[in-house]
């Protein structure tokens, strides 16, 4: 009888924390790089309107000038219509000030991963937005909690790390912080629902899931090369062969940027000490060189005008 009770007060609860949850009509993204212009046009495509906001005008012009080139490769693909870009791109806006939060329901974070950087964003952000406005990080290895101090809203922190190519891979972890509320994760899974994402949830912890479980791949790959076991090209394709991966760990690197894969593997190693996630000298040397993968046409593969590989 007592189980019975309980059972029946938590769908209460729940019941009432469903029922609290407002539409998510507008949405804050700020960053416009490859995440950010990612995160944009999966939210857009879902009907929503987003405000892209990115440091200067001439970083704005240029992820204004990417993501229009991303969408065209897709329609080439026959992956999209010309219609649908219209769309898209019709429900976005950009800025270079927050001025625009102003009315945002969730505002997301996507810049590069420097703690300092992303607390410094987080409150600016909270001074502007809207009381019940949910603060989003697009972190992929940094505490939440310690974004959220910076706020008066710790109960609305959370987490949302999208992986890349965001508007091709259907999951997102959802990350919360230690305050986070229960109204705050709902409102998120259901948005992440609403844009096409399958929600995990992670607990707080330096990589996650996804990142944690991927570094050392690519890590051992790099250091692979390095001794010369093999060819770029032909470790990627005993990967995919071998354990029908639809992208080898090199090209995954290139693709997710070698920059913000160092910075994920100084992360890990700096909090957790483990050797496996001590980065492997070729990917330093390659950012020394700004050679970051896909984004500058050139990482472990070289790469033409439409991201095809070339060499």
């Amino acid at each position: 009888m007592d189980e019975d009770r309980l059972n029946i007060e938590e769908y209460i609860r729940l019941s009432k924390i469903n029922n609290q949850n407002e539409p998510v009509n507008h949405v804050a993204i700020i960053g416009a790089g490859v995440m950010g212009q990612g995160i944009a046009q999966t939210i857009a495509s879902a009907g929503v309107e987003v405000l892209i906001i990115e440091k200067d005008i001439v970083q704005l012009e240029k992820a204004k000038e990417e993501l229009s080139e991303s969408i065209d490769r897709e329609i080439k693909r026959w992956a999209m219509t010309g219609s649908e870009k219209k769309a898209i791109l019709s429900r976005i806006q950009w800025a270079t000030t927050l001025d625009g939060i102003k009315d945002s329901d969730i505002i997301i974070e996507a810049i590069d991963e420097n703690l300092e950087a992303k607390k410094a964003i987080f409150k600016a952000v909270d001074e502007i937005a809207k009381p019940d406005a949910i603060l989003v990080s697009n972190t992929s290895t940094l505490s939440l909690t310690k974004i959220a101090e910076v706020t008066k809203r710790a109960d609305k922190i959370i987490g949302m790390h999208f992986l890349n190519p965001v508007p091709k891979v259907p999951l997102v972890e959802l990350v919360k912080a230690l305050e986070t509320s229960n109204l705050t994760v709902q409102t998120i899974k259901d948005f992440a629902l609403k844009i096409g994402k399958t929600a995990v949830e992670v607990y707080e912890y330096p990589g996650f899931v996804t990142t944690r479980a991927i570094v050392p791949l690519l890590n051992e790959a790099m250091y692979i090369l390095l001794e010369g076991v093999a060819t770029a090209k032909d470790i990627d394709t005993a990967m995919k062969l071998g354990y029908n991966f639809q992208n080898g760990p090199l090209e995954m690197a290139d693709m997710m940027g070698l920059d913000e894969v160092l910075a994920w593997m100084e992360t890990l190693w700096k909090t957790l000490g483990e050797p496996r996630y001590r980065a492997c000298p070729i990917i330093r040397k390659l950012v020394r060189e700004r050679k970051l993968g896909k984004k500058t046409g050139e990482g472990f593969y070289k790469y033409d005008s439409n991201g095809k590989i070339i060499s």
